[in-house]
Parts: C-alpha cells; structure tokens; sequence
C-alpha cells in the first residue's frame, strides 16, 4: 500500500488578501465545496491508502491548523518544519521517516494545494505510476497540456516504457515563453509537470546522495533522531544547515539526464488554482459568469450583490455586502483588513502587492 506524503507549504501569494502566510491557500475551502484544499486532497487519497500512512510536511505556523482539518491523521505523521527549506528537504525529511518503518515502501508526493476534476482517473493514473517505481524508476504524474500555458514547467518525454503508459522523461523545461509553449503543444512530446512524484524510498535516498551528499547526510543524520527523545533538538540542529533546493534542480533534473526518470501521461483535470482568475475558471458560477466564493453557504451573509455585472470573482470574507454594478471581468476580493480590485486578466501581478508590502515592512498584511 502506497504511502502518500503533502508538502503543504507557501503562502499562496497571487491569493492575497484571502491566502496569507499565517492561513495559506492550502487551509481554505476553494473546490467549490466546504472541503479545504488540503482536505480534498486527503479525500482523494482514500483509494490508495490509508490515514496511517499519509504524512504531511508543513510550517510550524500551520501544523495546528493541519491536525485540526485531518483529525484521522495520527499526530505523528504531521512532520514540521522549523523553516522554509524548499520542497527537496520536505521530501527527503518524509522519505527518510517512511524508511524507518518500510525501507522499500514506495511513497507518493502530491501538493496540498491542487484541484482534480476527474478523482477515479486520477487515482489510476497513481496506480500506474507506482507500477512504474515498483520498477525502481522515479516517477513523475504528467499532465497531457490543453492550452500553450506559459505558467507551468514542462515534461519533454521519450519512448514508452514496455506496453506503456510509462515514457521516458528526457529533460525537466523551465517555464517557456508562449512561442516555445506552442511548440511544446505541437510536438506531443511535452506534458505540463505537476510536481506530483512517485517512487520507492530507498531509490530516491540513493538517488538524493549521489547528487545532493550534503542534504541526503543532514536527512539521514534527523532521521537517525526520529522518534527519540533527541529528534527536535537534533531536527533543530541541523534543518538550518540543509541547503535550499526545490525537489526538480536537486535531484529529478540531473535523474532524468541519468535515465532513471518516467512518466504516466493524466488527463484528469488538473489545475494548481495559483490565481484568483484560475479559480473562476474552475468553479460554477451564476448564468452571467460570475463566481462567488462560498456562495453555497448559509453563512456567508450579507453576502453579495450583482448587477448588470459579468465574469466576476467575488470573495467575501469581511462580513459585509459587496455590491457591484456595471462591472465585468474583475477580481474583488473583501477581507477584514485588505479589500483588493483588480481585473482578471492581471491576476497574476497580485504577487507584486504582496512583494510591495514586504519592501515596506508592512508583514501583519502578508
């Protein structure tokens, strides 16, 4: 049975003034539902394993808040972080605690922060996927591209692995520009990347000291401590110390070079709701486009009111009405301390209010 790990981290800066450093996007109720994002994820695991064996690696800022929303996960699968290390330390941390209880368990990487439309094919691309680290591969779950998305890393894909679904992954791309996009989208060989991961844990700790000996030697030093009265003074110790790396440039890139990379293409309707705009593309809205967030619940009173108003992406979350007339196409977002406007197709600059606010040393509003 697979064991599944959530990085929930980050702040979700282009989902200020909802998403803030204290109450990241991850803990909010965006799929429409009253399920938090994290929560859903959960949710979506159920097919493939159990509470037991799911792990969650978040700030100590946030671990409260995680424990409240996943009451079936054991309190000691919530791994904290003492700071912010980039998401290869996360992962190292919880493949290293998982090979204490299985060291060839194969494990599951998924962001605490994504929507998935289609959870049952979801769930079967999983299944091949671990069928691919069963292999001794490391796995990614690519996304087949629908659109010539500048936003997203890319996946360039070789030939199929057997009877497939499993390709080859030749090369880890960095976000394009939209004419290398669209070259991506005409040649079918590019999947969007994911960031979800499958493999067995001892293939990627082996993999993880070949390219990254002094992250892999602090991993293993913690994990050592792990469960004994010395883990958080050891864990205290030498987090710090433990460079500052996403999981991609430590180690998938230079594993992909090597050949030790596959991927299952999905179809799934995937979406990393990354900006206020994404999130009214994703959700019902009324007959005029418009999205209200949390507009299916009693309590979200007074509430809002439109008029003659179209494509909007209403948030209320201050308690009083927001009212809009003669509007289309805006973003506005009502919160007890930060009210923000902003038309949909700027949604992706809101990040630059939250790096304005930082500059200025104005952080009780990040």
């Amino acid at each position: 049975m697979l064991f599944a790990v959530i990085p929930a981290g980050g702040s979700g800066t282009r989902l200020w003034p909802l998403s803030r450093a204290g109450h990241p996007k991850f803990l909010h109720p965006l799929t429409g539902t009253s399920a938090s994002l994290l929560q859903a994820t959960v949710e979506r695991l159920d097919p493939l394993t159990t509470p037991e064996r799911i792990l969650v690696v978040t700030g100590a800022a946030h671990a409260a808040a995680v424990a409240r929303q996943l009451a079936a996960v054991p309190e000691e699968n919530i791994l904290v972080e003492p700071s912010q290390r980039d998401s290869c330390a996360a992962i190292a941390l919880a493949a290293a605690v998982i090979a204490l209880r299985e060291p060839e368990a194969v494990m599951g990487s998924f962001a605490a922060d994504h929507l998935i439309g289609d959870p049952a094919v979801w769930v079967d691309t999983v299944r091949a996927a671990v069928a691919g680290a069963e292999q001794g591969l490391l796995t990614t779950v690519g996304i087949t591209p629908t659109r010539a998305e500048t936003g997203y890393g890319y996946l360039q894909c070789g030939e199929l692995l057997g009877d497939g679904p499993l390709r080859r992954v030749e090369e880890f791309k960095e976000k394009p520009d939209a004419e290398v996009a669209r070259a991506y989208l005409r040649s079918g060989r590019h999947l969007w990347n994911a960031s979800m991961f499958v493999w067995r844990v001892d293939v990627f700790l082996t993999e993880l000291e070949r390219q990254q000996p002094e992250l892999h030697a602090g991993i293993i030093t913690i994990a050592r401590a792990w469960g004994t009265a010395e883990q958080d003074d050891v864990l205290g110790a030498v987090w710090p110390t433990l460079p500052k790396i996403s999981i991609d440039y430590a180690v998938m890139e230079g594993a992909a070079a090597a050949g030790r990379v596959a991927t299952v293409p999905g179809d799934f309707g995937w979406n990393d709701v990354g900006d206020f705009h994404t999130l009214g593309e994703v959700l019902p809205g009324d007959p005029a486009g418009n999205v209200v967030l949390g507009a299916d619940r009693a309590e979200a009173k007074p509430g809002v009111l439109l008029q003659d108003s179209t494509g909007l992406v209403v948030v209320p979350q201050s308690g009083r009405l927001v009212a809009a007339v003669g509007v289309h196409d805006l973003i506005v977002v009502d919160t007890p301390d930060a009210v923000l406007v902003c038309p949909r197709d700027r949604a992706q600059d809101v990040k630059k209010l939250v790096d304005e606010l930082k500059e200025r040393g104005e952080h009780g509003y990040v």
